[in-house]
């Protein structure tokens, strides 16, 4: 459910992300940055999912960078400082 409501918040829902009523990149900070707290704590629990959860956050954190008019340096990004920095 993060994942998603980190993807409409960036507004990957959407034909047109840029224009997207659903776009707020502030909140898809604070959810990205949730994800990632979260599957830093339970990657030990995931077991063979913790891969493509991984990959899925981390193309999320991408598609961040890509939607800033102003982006974060590598590792200043949201979830960063628990996943390491992402770069594009």
């Amino acid at each position: 459910m993060l994942m998603s409501s980190a993807a409409e918040k960036l507004g990957l829902s959407d034909p047109d992300p840029d224009n997207s009523p659903h776009r707020d990149l502030d909140e898809a900070r604070r959810v990205i940055t949730a994800l990632a707290g979260l599957v830093t704590a339970s990657v030990e629990y995931l077991g063979p999912h913790a891969g493509p959860i991984r990959e899925g956050l981390q193309a999320l954190q991408k598609a961040f960078r890509e939607s800033s008019a102003h982006p974060d340096e590598p590792g200043k990004g949201p979830g960063e400082k628990l996943t390491g920095p992402v770069w594009t």
